[in-house]
Protein backbone atom coordinates (compact mmCIF):
# COMPACT_ATOMS: atom_id res chain seq x y z
CA UNK A 1 0.00 0.00 0.00
CA UNK A 2 2.63 2.23 0.76
CA UNK A 3 4.31 2.06 -2.50
CA UNK A 4 0.95 2.67 -4.12
CA UNK A 5 0.66 5.85 -2.01
CA UNK A 6 4.32 6.96 -3.16
CA UNK A 7 3.13 6.22 -7.16
CA UNK A 8 -0.13 8.57 -6.37
CA UNK A 9 2.26 11.55 -4.64
CA UNK A 10 4.55 11.18 -8.04
CA UNK A 11 1.52 11.23 -9.98
CA UNK A 12 -0.03 14.29 -8.20
CA UNK A 13 3.40 16.19 -7.93
CA UNK A 14 4.48 15.52 -11.44
CA UNK A 15 4.86 18.57 -13.67
CA UNK A 16 2.11 16.75 -16.02
CA UNK A 17 -0.55 16.81 -13.27
CA UNK A 18 -3.14 19.10 -14.79
CA UNK A 19 -2.59 22.60 -12.83
CA UNK A 20 -1.69 25.18 -15.24
CA UNK A 21 2.16 25.54 -13.71
CA UNK A 22 3.30 25.88 -16.71
CA UNK A 23 1.61 29.18 -17.08
CA UNK A 24 3.17 30.85 -13.92
CA UNK A 25 6.86 32.24 -13.16
CA UNK A 26 6.59 33.69 -9.72
CA UNK A 27 7.60 37.08 -10.63
CA UNK A 28 11.18 35.14 -12.81
CA UNK A 29 9.57 36.75 -16.29
CA UNK A 30 10.35 40.48 -14.24
CA UNK A 31 13.60 39.63 -13.41
CA UNK A 32 14.55 37.77 -16.93
CA UNK A 33 13.27 40.55 -18.66
CA UNK A 34 15.67 42.98 -16.70
CA UNK A 35 18.48 40.60 -17.15
CA UNK A 36 19.00 40.17 -13.67
CA UNK A 37 18.59 36.65 -14.45
CA UNK A 38 20.45 35.77 -17.78
CA UNK A 39 22.54 32.59 -17.48
CA UNK A 40 22.22 29.03 -15.58
CA UNK A 41 24.02 30.28 -12.81
CA UNK A 42 21.87 33.30 -12.37
CA UNK A 43 18.70 31.37 -12.09
CA UNK A 44 20.54 28.72 -9.90
CA UNK A 45 20.96 31.52 -7.08
CA UNK A 46 17.20 33.10 -7.71
CA UNK A 47 15.54 29.42 -7.09
CA UNK A 48 17.94 28.34 -4.54
CA UNK A 49 16.87 31.81 -2.58
CA UNK A 50 13.43 31.00 -3.22
CA UNK A 51 13.89 27.59 -1.93
CA UNK A 52 15.57 28.50 1.37
CA UNK A 53 14.13 31.85 1.98
CA UNK A 54 10.51 32.79 0.00
CA UNK A 55 7.66 31.10 -1.06
CA UNK A 56 9.10 27.91 -1.54
CA UNK A 57 9.83 28.24 2.35
CA UNK A 58 6.56 29.49 3.44
CA UNK A 59 4.45 26.92 1.45
CA UNK A 60 6.50 24.15 1.84
CA UNK A 61 6.22 25.05 6.04
CA UNK A 62 2.07 25.62 5.93
CA UNK A 63 2.22 23.03 3.55
CA UNK A 64 3.24 20.01 6.28
CA UNK A 65 1.01 21.85 9.32
CA UNK A 66 -1.88 21.19 6.71
CA UNK A 67 -1.43 17.61 6.38
CA UNK A 68 -1.27 17.65 10.36
CA UNK A 69 -4.76 18.80 10.23
CA UNK A 70 -4.61 22.93 10.53
CA UNK A 71 -6.10 25.25 8.89
CA UNK A 72 -3.56 27.21 7.27
CA UNK A 73 -5.24 29.48 4.42
CA UNK A 74 -5.32 33.11 6.33
CA UNK A 75 -1.65 32.25 6.63
CA UNK A 76 -1.19 31.61 2.93
CA UNK A 77 -3.04 34.12 1.49
CA UNK A 78 -1.49 36.70 4.03
CA UNK A 79 2.25 35.60 3.01
CA UNK A 80 1.02 36.22 -0.99
CA UNK A 81 3.42 39.22 -1.80
CA UNK A 82 0.84 40.37 -4.97
CA UNK A 83 -2.35 40.26 -6.31
CA UNK A 84 -1.08 38.07 -9.14
CA UNK A 85 0.53 35.73 -6.43
CA UNK A 86 -3.21 34.72 -4.54
CA UNK A 87 -4.60 33.96 -8.17
CA UNK A 88 -1.97 31.47 -8.77
CA UNK A 89 -2.04 30.00 -5.67
CA UNK A 90 -5.92 29.86 -5.75
CA UNK A 91 -6.47 28.72 -9.08
CA UNK A 92 -3.90 26.17 -9.20
CA UNK A 93 -5.29 24.92 -6.07
CA UNK A 94 -8.44 24.86 -7.45
CA UNK A 95 -7.42 23.17 -10.61
CA UNK A 96 -5.55 20.36 -8.15
CA UNK A 97 -8.72 20.05 -5.87
CA UNK A 98 -10.50 19.12 -9.08
CA UNK A 99 -8.52 16.66 -10.70
CA UNK A 100 -7.77 15.12 -7.40
CA UNK A 101 -11.97 14.80 -7.12
CA UNK A 102 -12.12 13.14 -10.53
CA UNK A 103 -9.51 10.67 -9.50
CA UNK A 104 -10.25 9.47 -6.21
CA UNK A 105 -14.30 10.25 -5.98
CA UNK A 106 -13.87 12.15 -2.66
CA UNK A 107 -14.79 15.80 -3.24
CA UNK A 108 -11.82 18.57 -1.90
CA UNK A 109 -12.36 22.09 -1.22
CA UNK A 110 -10.94 25.06 -2.32
CA UNK A 111 -7.56 25.79 -1.18
CA UNK A 112 -4.31 27.90 -2.13
CA UNK A 113 -2.58 24.85 -4.02
CA UNK A 114 -0.03 24.18 -1.14
CA UNK A 115 -2.98 23.50 1.18
CA UNK A 116 -4.99 22.21 -1.40
CA UNK A 117 -1.85 18.99 -1.52
CA UNK A 118 -1.60 19.23 1.99
CA UNK A 119 -4.83 18.00 2.35
CA UNK A 120 -5.24 16.06 -0.49
CA UNK A 121 -1.96 13.55 0.90
CA UNK A 122 -3.48 13.59 4.17
CA UNK A 123 -4.55 9.90 3.29
CA UNK A 124 -1.50 9.07 1.79
CA UNK A 125 0.89 6.56 4.11
CA UNK A 126 3.94 8.83 3.31
CA UNK A 127 6.11 10.70 5.08
CA UNK A 128 5.88 14.69 4.98
CA UNK A 129 9.62 14.86 4.41
CA UNK A 130 9.42 12.98 1.46
CA UNK A 131 6.17 14.60 0.26
CA UNK A 132 8.19 17.55 0.73
CA UNK A 133 10.70 16.15 -1.32
CA UNK A 134 8.52 16.14 -4.19
CA UNK A 135 6.93 19.26 -3.64
CA UNK A 136 10.05 21.19 -3.58
CA UNK A 137 11.51 19.45 -6.77
CA UNK A 138 8.63 20.29 -8.52
CA UNK A 139 8.58 23.86 -8.00
CA UNK A 140 12.07 23.74 -9.02
CA UNK A 141 11.43 22.21 -12.28
CA UNK A 142 8.92 24.71 -13.04
CA UNK A 143 11.19 27.86 -12.71
CA UNK A 144 13.87 26.04 -13.84
CA UNK A 145 11.38 25.44 -17.20
CA UNK A 146 10.85 29.19 -17.29
CA UNK A 147 14.29 29.75 -17.20
CA UNK A 148 14.86 27.52 -19.91
CA UNK A 149 11.95 29.27 -22.22
CA UNK A 150 12.33 32.79 -21.58
CA UNK A 151 16.49 33.16 -20.58
CA UNK A 152 16.86 30.98 -22.89
CA UNK A 153 18.52 28.15 -21.67
CA UNK A 154 19.51 25.28 -23.40
CA UNK A 155 17.77 21.46 -21.95
CA UNK A 156 20.88 20.50 -20.56
CA UNK A 157 21.81 23.69 -19.08
CA UNK A 158 18.00 23.56 -17.14
CA UNK A 159 18.40 19.83 -15.78
CA UNK A 160 22.12 20.55 -14.45
CA UNK A 161 20.39 23.48 -12.87
CA UNK A 162 18.04 21.12 -11.34
CA UNK A 163 20.40 18.63 -10.33
CA UNK A 164 22.87 20.96 -8.58
CA UNK A 165 19.69 22.27 -6.35
CA UNK A 166 19.10 18.04 -5.39
CA UNK A 167 20.95 18.71 -2.25
CA UNK A 168 19.21 21.64 -0.79
CA UNK A 169 15.95 19.96 -1.85
CA UNK A 170 16.72 17.02 0.21
CA UNK A 171 18.21 19.22 3.00
CA UNK A 172 15.02 21.39 3.05
CA UNK A 173 12.24 19.34 2.56
CA UNK A 174 13.72 17.21 5.66
CA UNK A 175 13.81 20.72 8.13
CA UNK A 176 10.55 21.73 6.77
CA UNK A 177 8.58 18.68 7.58
CA UNK A 178 8.91 19.78 11.54
CA UNK A 179 9.78 23.62 11.85
CA UNK A 180 6.91 25.35 13.44
CA UNK A 181 4.79 28.24 12.11
CA UNK A 182 7.00 30.54 14.10
CA UNK A 183 9.61 29.77 10.89
CA UNK A 184 7.32 31.20 8.62
CA UNK A 185 8.47 33.97 6.89
CA UNK A 186 9.95 35.27 3.98
CA UNK A 187 13.34 37.37 3.23
CA UNK A 188 13.60 37.63 -0.32
CA UNK A 189 12.94 41.21 -0.93
CA UNK A 190 13.87 41.66 -4.99
CA UNK A 191 11.55 38.34 -5.74
CA UNK A 192 8.80 39.84 -4.06
CA UNK A 193 8.87 43.20 -5.89
CA UNK A 194 9.65 41.37 -9.14
CA UNK A 195 5.99 39.63 -8.14
CA UNK A 196 4.27 42.96 -7.85
CA UNK A 197 5.85 44.22 -11.00
CA UNK A 198 4.89 41.91 -12.90
CA UNK A 199 1.52 42.80 -13.88
CA UNK A 200 3.07 46.30 -15.15
CA UNK A 201 5.25 44.31 -17.92
CA UNK A 202 4.01 45.83 -21.26
CA UNK A 203 4.96 42.22 -22.93
CA UNK A 204 4.12 39.08 -20.40
CA UNK A 205 4.63 35.63 -21.61
CA UNK A 206 3.36 34.16 -17.87
CA UNK A 207 0.56 35.34 -15.44
CA UNK A 208 2.69 35.90 -13.25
Amino acid sequence: MRMIDQLRLVQWLSPAFPIGAFAYSHGLEVAIAAREVHDADYLQDWIFAVLSHGLGRTDAILLAHTRNGCDMTDYALAFAASAERVTEMMEQGRAFGMAIAAITGRGQPVLPYALAVGHATRSLNVETAEMLLHWSQGLSAQLVSVGMRFVPLGQTQGQTVLARLGPLITELASRYAVDPLSDVGTATFRADLAAMQHETLEVRIFRS
